[in-house]
Parts: C-alpha cells; structure tokens; sequence
C-alpha cells in the first residue's frame, strides 16, 4: 500500500495470485500427435491476397465479347464497301484478333500455375504481417521502457491500507472519485415533466416581461420547455433557455422554412425544409453566436485567449430574438432566391441555354434574367441589317430591404397597427431604454423590362406592365418557370397584337384588309396569328416561348409532307428581319404555287432553286409574264438549268445555259443560251420512240405560228397538263432528257476544240421499241447514242499511241437514273500481257483503280470518267500511264528471251504498276503520273530485293535494301527523257542497273563495314553511273565512273576526267582555297599499283581486264569489288591520324 498526504485517501487493491498449473500429457499418447495439424488447416490460416490479379473468367469474358462487337460492327458497315475494302478491313480485323487470341491462350497457360502462385502470394503476405508483428511488439516494449520510468510508484498509504485490512473497504475516497465512478440517478418523468414545465413558464415570463420580440414574430406557442415562433411564408424556429436565471441566454433549437416548391420537382431533395447536416450546423452555430453576442464567456472558456464579448452601452438593451429573426428571415429569403436559381439554370440544362441567361449578383441578393437571346447575325458588306435587340426583355428578382417612412421612425415598412403594437411593446418592457437591434424587413422584388424593339416591333406602353399581383416570389408555390412564362405570355400576345394592327391597318397590303383574313387566337396558353392565305391555305404564326423565334406552320394542303424544310427556310429569313412579316406573307401565296412543282422535283431528288443571282436584265428573256421561277439545277451540269416559269395561267419550260460574270463581286449570272420546251411533246412515247430527227433539236418544242401547242394531245392529255398541273414523269423524262442533250453536247464540244473527228454509233439495231423494253428501260435511254472515234485521232503526240487499236469508242451512261452521270472510253490493245503479282485478282475482269477496268480475255481497257466536262482530258492523262506500263511490262517480258539475260523475270504487272527483277533477286518497281505535263510527266521507282526463301515479314530491313535506291533521281531521268522512245529507254535503264549492280553493292558492303567499325564514311550518287566515297575526313573521296564494255574506272575523286590540270592549279592556288576542295590521296599512285599486283597475283584479277592508269585504276565488273576493297583498305590506312 502506499501513503499518501494527509487527507488519508484510501485506495483498495485486489491481487490475485496465480498458481502454475503443469499440463501432462496421458500416460501412453505421443505429443506430436496431440499438436499435430493438418496441412489444410493451415493453409486456412493464411490471409487471401489478389493484388494484381483478375479472374480469368473475367478475362475471357471480355475478349469474347469485345471481338463480338466489333463482328457485329463489321457485319453492319462492311456491306457499304467496296469488295477490296471489305477484303481488307476483314483481313486487318482476323490477324488482329488472332494476336489477341494467341495472348489469351498464353495467359490461359499460365493460368495453371495461378494456385501456386496465390499460396506463395498467401505465405508472403502472412510473413509480412508476422514481421509487422514483430515490429510492433518491438516499438511496444520500447515505449513501455520509456513511460514507465515516470509511473513509479509514491510512498506506502498505511493507513488505507489498514482500513481495507480491517474493514474491507475504502474510508478516504475522495468525493471526485465517487462522481466519476458512479452514475447520477436518473431523472423520473415526473420530474423530467416538472422540469419542462417550469422552463416554459420561465420562457413565458421571460417574453412577456423582458424580451423584446418582433412584431412579425408574434405568432409563437410553448412546448416541451422551448419556443416556437412561426412567421408565415418564411419560417418556423424553436429557442430554449439556458437556464432560469434572468442572465441566462438563448439557444438555437431548430428551424423549418416555409416555403414549398413548385413546377418540375427534380432535384427537390437538394433543398429541404427543415436543415440538415453541414447546413443545420452552419444555421445553428450562427444562430447561437447572434443569440450569445452580447452575453458574457464563461469562466472556463473552451476558446483559449478568446476575444472579449461586446458590452451594451448604457440605456441600451439585449434584444437577441431581434438578431436571430434578422438572420432567420434573411436566411429564408436568400434560401428562396437559391431555389428560383436552380430553376433556372435546370431550365436552361433543359435546353433553354442558347436563349436564356443567368446572372446573380455577387452577394447573392439579385437575379438577373435576360430570355429570347439572340446571336449577333453576320454583318454583310453592302447589305443593311436591321438594327434588332440581341435578347426580348429582362426578368429581375431582386432581394430588397424595406424602410418605413420618415415620418414614421426608423424600421421596416409595417402597417400602423404593427409599428403601434412595437412602441407599445418596446415601452412596456424597456421604458425609457432601447433595444440593442432594430428589426430589419426585407422583401422580394420582381422587375420586367422588355427590350425595346423585340422582334422588330415595338408595343404599347400598357402591354409592356403585369399587375403587383402577377409578378410575385410565392413562398408557397416556388416556381421560376411559371413566372418567367407569364412574362413571356404576355410579351408574345402584345407582339402579335401588334402584327394584328400593322397587317390589317396597312395600306400597302390590302389583301390582309378585309375581315377575317387575319385573327388573333388565344386558346389558354397557344397564342396564335391566323392568316388565311386563298381557298383552304391557312399560314399560323406563333412565337416560340424557349426561342422567342416567329414559327410558321400550316393547316391546309401546305401541311403535305415535304414543306417543312420550306417552312423552315421561310421562318428563319423571317427571323433574321422580322419587320418584313408583311411583305412576306403577300409574297407567301405566289410561292405556294412554286411549291407545288418544287414537291414533285423533290420527290425526284432533284436539286432545286426559287431563285439564282441573274441580273434583272437577264430575267426579261423569260417573258414578261414571268410572276415567279422553279430552276431545277441539272446535277452533272452545274450550268445548266431546267427552269419552270410560273405565268398568271400555266407552267412554260425553259432549257437555260447560265454563266457567272468574271467581273461581278457577287457572282452574277447571264443567260447564255435559252430554248423553250414543250413537255407534252418530250413526254409523248410515239415521238420519243419513233423520231430519230428531232432528238437533239433544242427548239423541239417551240410552237410554230399557226400551230397550237397542244393539237397532237387529246382532251385527256390537255387536261391533265392543263395550268399548273405537272405530271411527276413528264417531268422526269424533261430533267432526263435536258441532262442527256446537254452532257452529249459538252462531249461532243471536247473533241471539236482539239479537232477530233467523231462518228455517232446507234447502240440498237432497230428503228423502234418494243412495249417491253419501254418498261424496263427509259425511253431517253435509246435516244442517245455512242461516239467512235479512230486512236491516230484521238491519240495523236499520246505515248505509246501503237499500242490501241483503230477504233476507240465513247459511251455516256446514267443519262436517266438518278446516278451521277459518266462516260466510258473503251480502248481495245494491239497486244496481251496478262496481269500477275499480289495485285491481280485473276478473274477475267480485273479493276486496278476506280477508273480504269481491264478485261483480261478480250484485251479491253475501259477508262471510266465521272466527269463528263473533263473525260477526255481524264482518258488521256489515264491512257498515259497506262499504255506506258503495258510497253514496259512488254518489253520485260520479252527481254529474256531476246538477250542473255535470263534472271530478269515480271513479278507484277497490273496497268497502274510494273514490278520485274533485273539481276538475281534485285528488283524494281515502275509507276507513272503527271504524263501529259509539259516536262513529260514523272517516273517513280521503287527498289527493293526479294526476300529470301521462307524468310517472314519481320526480317532485317537490311537484307531488302536495294543500293540502286541512292541513284533513283538519276536513274528516273533515263524513262522521262525517253518520251516517245520508251523502249529504248527501258533497255538503257535495265543495261545500267545490270552494269553498276556490282559498283553499288560492293559499296554497300564497305557502307555497312564502316557502321560497324564506327567509320564516318559518306557514300552518295553523283550520277545514274557515276558513285562517291567520301571518307571521314571530308577531303579525300574515291569515285567511281561507269565505262563503255561494262568497265569501271576507280579514281581519286581530286582529279577531273576532263580537266587534268585542274589539280595544278589549285596547288599552286590560295591555300585557303585548298581546304574548300578534295586534295589528292597521299600515294595514291602507290596504293593503285599495289592492289592490282595484289589482285594479280592472287588471281582475282586477270591480265587484260585491269589497268593502272595515273589517277586511279580501270577494270572489269567482276573485278570491281576485289580492287575496291584492296584500293580501299590501303587508303584507310594512309589517312589514319
């Protein structure tokens, strides 16, 4: 026991003595088997890890239906492509799936192991936490060593020890002991009942007495020991009193705001009424420091070095619920005001963004709504624009204070019997003091400004005010949406209004004149416009209440399927410039005629147009009768128009050829040429069928003077095509037959401009059609025939001209269907190389590119031109290169056979390219383009070797490299200035790739030597036969010369093969001259006749086949490398530092 002090506290201690108890085993048991465990039992024990680690059923699961997916995406654009692209995209989507599979199958082998490796995962983790273990036993004991060698025990109490020995119990407790140690006696509740009883009488002296309560705050009840005060529309707060003295404050209960929202409730919970979480705590904690602000701290204050509370002056008293009704109302309010702003931003989430606009003022108190927004149009250099409002008015929602008047006193704006009822209180309870608040009044305040000259009008001054009681915040109808569409409600009906009175008081327009013509329609919230247009043609004008956009829409025939666009068109120009409302309704009716023929030219897929940019001097060529025009573009022809003229009686039909003026700033537009069409004739079967005279005529359907237009027609025919009624196919087959008459004329114009005689070809036998051919086939078809022309015409100065056929034939398609027009240009060639390589399909009809079509069986190139403006500039550029490959896929193949070279073999031929190796597996590939510039178009090739049997796409990019690519400038130049002479050429090209074979490749190999070894060695082409080494140094060079007989000359490259003196010259020159040229290899003399003694003797060289000369060495192609190397090697040796 321990002594301590001399108040005897008495501590009582318990031990408890623990005996050692020995566990024996039974007699005869073995202790193994007692503690022996199963390996299953410990494997239990381990912790389950699976970081890093993924189902491997999850994984299969997500490839499959990856390459699921992407089948099925295949399987829904792949029908959409060309056969060669679906061939490709399938091959790129099986090798690529097939990588995915094969890593698949992998990790589904290495999956067997996955048991093992999460054991030895399991026992890593169970070691590392038994280390932890041991870590934390460690820093256990340390810290124990360390505190508790300040927990030493005080001197012996024996005295208390002497009372637990005697009496069994402590006698000195101490008192703060037992109150920590043994729990108060709860309350009954009775006594939990007379305890809240007295508090509300308290709280009820209190506010009858002493507290001084708002006037709008009067309305209050108690219960349960608290307050409640309700001021209706904004709140509902609970207080309580600390305690029963007459210091004692206030404290904040709870609060419930009033308010109930309204219109869409999404996002309803975001606002409750009664405050929770983070938001309650804020209302309390602020509550409470308005209700404590003038109370004194505590003596034992939680706040360390706190700031002194505020003390009341003299005659001034506390007025706390004054305080928190202030900040309680302004709470409500901006609480009000959040809600009407997440409105409103949901509303334009909802897509009211491009056309409205939210502003709030930065302490939270305005907002500021501007609706109809309307982007800025594009201002137009010459082209007055109205000046219209940017939005439709202003919506403002402001939170106000309220000020009674001067002659009442200070405080809110309140009735008289409010502000009496305050003085009376604050007189009766304070006296002669003041309170230490005074109550603030705040309100809402709701402002419409409409802009002035919306929609380009402007309304009356009592049309542009709501009443007080329309324009209101509703605490208990909280709804943004409803009062910003009773603003625009009653903007819409005052514009319309006014387009009422301008339509029917108008002295311009007196067609909107009489009665009924135009109404005014107010059906609930739909405020229309009605226009009667004539007969059952009804136009309703509205006003978009999101956009604030004029909407036209119709009620009679105009509702048809296919005016919408035309609708849209017209409401939007509107709304570019709404203050031409009338002139565009009077302009309206004419065009619903122009509708009607612009629906069937739709239905037909026809581009069409009301008006195009022709000068007013041009549009009287169409008559004086003309009230309104329908020009139907022809798609092929850009130019060319097929125009219905709208008369006060019926259709007339114009053929016009159109043309832009260069000079104008505006593109305007001539009518260059104009012929008038009659329908019924073009539309008559036995005409289009039967006449062969007339099927070009462009005045076929002019009337004759004494004729009339419709005399071959019978009274059917006449009523039909009567007015304004237009046939759907007559109008097809006069587009068609407009489309077929001008493309046959612009190819027809192409070979007059260049002097090319042409014949027309018949493409039928007989004179007329059979009723069954009429039917599947368009009776303009047979009407346009084909065009022959001979190749010494048409190809005269083209390459390889020799290689078509006399006859060349010319044929237009898709005349009359709905497919862009084309010519077909058939060449049949003189001679057959059939296609072969990877680019063959090896069908009989192959397509190398989409113009061209080759059928391999009858030796017949079909160009194909899209174009028909360009198609025999496009048959020539494509002839071009065409013929140029067949020569040269010709020649190779014939080379073989003709010379001594047996391993020049064709690899690919397929018109656009020729690929053929010309030594051993060297090889090269040919492509033409750009061959009717005026240089001779270009010559691409391509050098490559041919892979090495059963070698794979990833070899080395080494052991595939031709050298002869260095020279491809030089060697392309052999075929382009070869034009005419492309065999010649060829020969030449081949007999030099042949003769310098053995110069480039021993040069390669001292190339990749010198990489190797980490020389700086530079070895370029300075022509197609001529190569340089230059070594590191950069002034000293080895050339190497192509001569006559398949020689080469080996030279130091400071010599000149024309020039000998030129090396004397520099050597006696400027020495800083010296340092700008190559300077002669040391020796070099030496170096020559060494290597070829060298080579001599050894026999790689043969007498007769190699010469010293002074500057360098000349030998034979065999001999190339072996002297290359020894000239080379000595010389590496010379220019070492």
């Amino acid at each position: 026991m321990i002594q301590d002090g001399p108040e005897d506290m008495m501590v009582e201690v318990e031990h408890e003595q623990l005996s050692s108890t020995s566990f024996a085993p039974p007699s005869g048991s073995n202790d193994d088997e007692l503690f022996e465990t199963s390996l299953e039992e410990l494997e239990q024990e381990l912790p389950t890890v699976y970081d890093g680690q993924i189902p491997l059923g999850d994984l299969l699961s997500r490839t499959v239906q990856s390459v699921y997916a992407e089948l099925s995406e295949l399987a829904e654009t792949m029908p959409n492509m060309s056969d060669s692209a679906r061939k490709r995209t399938l091959a790129d989507w099986v090798v690529k799936t097939k990588k995915q599979v094969v890593k698949l199958y992998a990790v589904a082998k290495w999956s067997r192991d996955a048991d093992t490796v999460q054991k030895c995962m399991n026992i890593t983790a169970f070691l590392m936490t038994q280390n932890q273990q041991f870590e934390d036993t460690m820093r256990g004991l340390t810290y124990a060593k360390e505190s508790l060698d300040s927990a030493r025990l005080r001197n012996h109490d024996l005295l208390t020890s002497l009372d637990v020995l005697t009496t069994g119990s402590y006698l000195r407790l101490p008192t703060c002991i037992k109150k920590m140690a043994i729990p108060l006696t709860p309350l009954t509740d009775a006594e939990v009942l007379k305890t809240l009883l007295d508090m509300g009488d308290t709280i009820r002296y209190r506010l009858r007495m002493t507290e001084i309560i708002p006037v709008e705050m009067s309305q209050y009840h108690i219960a349960d020991g608290r307050v409640h005060f309700t001021v209706p529309n904004l709140f509902n707060a609970s207080l309580c009193l600390r305690g029963s003295s007459k210091d004692d404050g206030w404290f904040f209960v709870h609060v419930e705001f009033l308010i109930d929202i309204g219109g869409d409730l999404t996002g309803l919970q975001e606002f409750p009424r009664i405050p929770t979480g983070i938001m309650k705590r804020h209302i309390t904690d602020e509550a409470d420091a308005r209700l404590a602000f003038y109370l004194p701290l505590p003596d034992h204050s939680p706040i360390p070095d706190a700031a002194p509370r505020p003390q009341l002056s003299p005659g001034v008293v506390d007025a706390p619920l004054v305080r928190v009704y202030n900040f309680l109302q302004m709470m409500s309010l901006s609480y009000q005001l959040e809600i009407m702003w997440y409105q409103a931003e949901r509303m334009r989430s909802l897509g009211w963004a491009d056309y409205l606009t939210i502003q709030m003022s930065p302490d939270r108190k305005v907002l500021k709504t501007s609706y109809w927004i309307r982007p800025p149009g594009p201002s137009i250099q010459g082209r007055p624009r109205p000046k219209l409002p940017l939005l439709g008015g202003t919506l403002t929602i402001s939170l106000v204070e309220t000020r009674a008047p001067v002659q009442s006193g200070p405080g809110p704006a309140r009735t008289s019997r409010k502000r009496a009822l305050a003085r009376i209180q604050q007189k009766s309870k304070l006296g002669n003091s003041k309170p230490s608040d005074e109550v603030e009044g705040f309100k809402f305040l709701v402002h419409w400004v409409p802009a002035k000259g919306a929609l380009g009008v402007l309304i009356s001054l009592e049309d542009s005010s709501l009443p007080a009681d329309a324009l209101h915040v509703d605490a208990d109808n909280l709804d943004f949406e409803l009062l910003l569409r009773t603003v625009i409600q009653k903007h819409s009906k005052a514009i319309l209004t006014t387009f009422l009175n301008q339509l029917q008081q108008g002295s311009s327009y007196k067609v909107f004149s009489p009665p009924g013509v135009v109404s005014l329609v107010l059906d609930g919230t739909m405020q229309a416009l009605r226009v009667h247009l004539c007969a059952d043609e009804v136009v309703i004008i509205t006003i978009d209440s999101r956009t604030g956009r004029l909407n036209l829409r119709d009620t009679g025939d105009l509702a048809a399927a296919g005016r919408g666009p035309r609708f849209a068109t017209f409401s939007n120009n509107l709304n570019e410039n709404p203050t031409v409302l009338m002139e565009r309704l009077f302009r309206l009716r004419l065009s619903t005629i122009v509708e009607l023929a612009e629906q069937k030219a739709n239905y037909l897929g026809l581009q069409s147009y009301r008006r195009r940019n022709i000068q007013p001097d041009e549009m009287l060529k169409l008559g004086p009768e003309a009230r309104g025009t329908l020009y139907i573009q022809l798609a092929n022809f850009p130019n060319h128009y097929l125009v219905l003229v709208v008369t006060d009686e019926r259709f007339q039909y114009a053929l016009i050829t159109t043309k832009i003026l260069a000079e104008s700033d505006y593109a305007n537009m001539i009518l260059e040429d104009i012929a008038w069409l009659d329908v019924s004739r073009i539309h008559d079967e036995d005409v289009v069928f039967a006449t062969a005279s007339n099927k070009f005529d462009l005045q076929v359907g002019m009337k004759r003077k004494g004729e009339g237009g419709d005399g071959n027609i019978g009274n059917t025919q006449k009523t039909r095509y009567s007015g304004f009624n237009l046939d759907t196919q007559a109008l097809r087959e006069l587009y068609s037959y407009c489309c077929a008459r001008v493309a046959f004329i612009n190819v027809e114009r192409q070979f007059k401009i260049r002097g090319i005689p042409f014949t027309h070809v018949n493409p039928t036998s007989s004179e007329f059609a059979t009723p069954e051919i009429a039917q599947i086939q368009s009776s303009l078809a047979r009407s346009v025939p084909a065009l022959c022309v001979q190749s010494k015409h048409i190809l005269s100065g083209a390459p390889a001209a020799e290689a078509a056929m006399p006859n060349i034939r010319v044929i237009p398609l898709n005349w009359w269907s709905d497919e862009k027009a084309q010519v077909v240009t058939c060449v049949k060639l003189k001679y057959v190389q059939q296609p072969m390589g990877k680019t063959a399909s090896g069908s009989a009809v192959i397509r190398p590119s989409k113009r061209i079509i080759y059928d391999t069986t009858e030796a017949v190139v079909s160009f194909l031109s899209e174009n028909v403006n360009t198609c025999v500039d496009e048959f020539l550029e494509e002839w071009a290169r065409v013929s140029k490959m067949v020569v040269i896929a010709r020649e190779v193949a014939q080379m073989a056979k003709q010379t001594k070279w047996h391993d020049i073999r064709l690899l690919s031929f397929d018109l656009q390219t020729v690929e053929f190796s010309y030594a051993q597996d060297y090889t090269v590939s040919i492509s033409c383009q750009d061959q009717l510039s005026p240089s001779g178009g270009n010559f691409d090739l391509d050098f490559s070797r041919l892979p090495a049997p059963g070698s794979t796409e990833s070899a080395d990019s080494a052991a595939t490299f031709n050298p002869h690519e260095d020279a491809e400038p030089f060697l392309r130049n052999i075929l382009r200035h070869g034009h005419g002479r492309l065999a010649p050429s060829l020969h030449r090209l081949v007999t030099l790739l042949r003769d310098t074979l053995p110069i480039v490749v021993e040069l390669e190999v001292i190339r990749r030597d010198g990489k190797q070894n980490g020389r700086n060695l530079d070895i370029f082409a300075k022509a197609a036969g001529w190569y340089r080494l230059l070594y590191g140094d950069l002034k000293h060079a080895l050339d190497l010369r192509l001569m006559s007989d398949q020689r080469v000359a080996i030279l130091d490259a400071s010599h000149s093969l024309f020039d000998v003196q030129v090396h004397d010259r520099s050597a006696r020159g400027d020495p800083a001259m010296d340092e700008l040229v190559l300077q002669p290899i040391p020796q070099f003399r030496d170096i020559v006749s060494e290597a070829v003694r060298s080579g001599l003797s050894a026999g790689k060289l043969h007498i007769g086949n190699v010469a010293a000369i002074d500057v360098g060495a000349v030998c034979d192609a065999a001999g190339v490398g072996t002297l290359l190397q020894m000239i080379h090697v000595q010389v590496l040796e010379r220019l070492k530092p």
